[in-house]
């Protein structure tokens, strides 16, 4: 009787290596697969059963790199290597590009791969700008309302006393208009310090109640001509968040979507999809989460301009004449106040502004 055959046993060592997001495999100095991390089950489409044993390098479109690479690492010719190239996957036509940084491992006769898809490593870079650059932002919009501030009460002050002791009632005309623009100021700057002012209040949140108040708030100021299509996955669970933020997020995201569909609703196909779902072992803010809330605003507008698309989210930028260029900066601040990110994906005819939160 012939035994079934045993699937090799994990080695405890390398079990931390299925928390990684980045693709890692374990070889042996001639590159067959010693262990494969989750991850890159995920990119290569097998297990790690049926790749055990397999030499790695057989999965590279051009395989020499890596055989160069594995002849260094038995010379001990560096300590860690980088390079670009393709890799194989099953069940796709295409290769996908990886940059591989290759390392001995501290055991003897063991090499450490990690095979980081160029386009996470594109993602993961971008977030980090975008995290800095929105701190950057923080600080600056602080420091720079607070100057702004402090002087605006003097300038109206001294507007209201001069006007007192004009005889003239058509000077008063003049003082009228420091005042108005005074008070106009004084209204952006503390939208600006709204949300470094107001307590993060806690509580249990359903999204889908949040995503009902925005649309019933979308369309009572846009009846007609515009649709609000609910796209709900009603299985996702509540999460400690402060509501009322993400509520004024997700509206300020979709407030913004609903004014660059003016043509369309004009028209009567003005249209906006609240579109939620939920994402299993993702990486984002250089952290990997277990589950994470996808909320999706999509609009078949006609797309947020060129000249404007890397800056979106900078305070005072706006693509619609007479905008504040303040929602989608409170939006983000919201998000990331909920350890969570938002992307922009647009093109002419459908923008997508993606919310990502962690969930329990």
């Amino acid at each position: 009787m012939v035994e079934p055959m045993k699937m090799p046993s994990p080695n405890p060592r390398f079990q931390a290596f299925d928390l990684l997001a980045t693709p890692v495999a374990v070889l042996d100095v001639q590159g067959a697969i010693l262990s494969v991390n989750a991850a890159l089950e995920d990119v290569l489409g097998q297990s790690r059963r049926t790749l055990h044993g397999v030499s790695l390098i057989e999965q590279f479109v051009d395989p020499q790199p890596m055989i160069n690479a594995l002849m260094g690492v038995r010379a001990n010719e560096f300590a860690a290597l980088r390079y670009e190239a393709l890799l194989r996957r099953i069940h796709h036509e295409d290769a996908l590009p990886v940059h591989v940084i290759l390392a001995p491992s501290d055991q003897a006769n063991e090499v450490i791969v990690e095979l980081l898809p160029v386009e996470q490593q594109t993602r993961q870079e971008r977030e980090e700008r975008q995290l800095e650059q929105a701190k950057a932002n923080k600080e600056l919009i602080r420091n720079l309302a607070h100057e702004i501030k402090n002087p605006l009460g003097g300038i109206r002050g001294a507007a209201q006393l001069l006007e007192m002791e004009l005889e003239s009632k058509d000077l008063t005309e003049y003082t009228q208009v420091i005042i108005h623009e005074a008070d106009r100021l004084q209204t952006l700057v503390d939208r600006l310090l709204a949300p470094h002012r107001r307590p993060h209040v806690v509580g249990d949140v359903n999204i889908h109640e949040v995503c009902e108040r925005v649309r019933s708030l979308i369309l009572a100021e846009f009846p007609k001509g515009l649709t609000v299509v609910r796209n709900y996955d009603i299985s996702i669970p509540e999460f400690r968040g402060d509501r009322e933020q993400l509520i004024q997020a997700v509206l300020n995201i979709a407030h913004n979507a609903a004014q660059a569909l003016h043509e369309r609703i004009a028209q009567g196909d003005g249209r906006i999809e609240l579109k939620t779902r939920i994402l299993r072992q993702v990486t984002f803010g250089k952290q990997r989460y277990r589950l994470a809330l996808e909320l999706h605003v999509i609009d078949n507008g006609p797309g947020v301009p060129d000249s404007i698309k890397d800056r979106i989210f900078f305070p005072l930028i706006s693509g619609r004449e007479g905008g504040s260029g303040l929602g989608l900066t409170l939006a983000q601040t919201f998000v990331q106040q909920h350890h969570g990110l938002i992307e922009c994906d647009s093109e002419p005819g459908c923008t997508d502004f993606k919310i990502l939160i962690p969930l329990p």
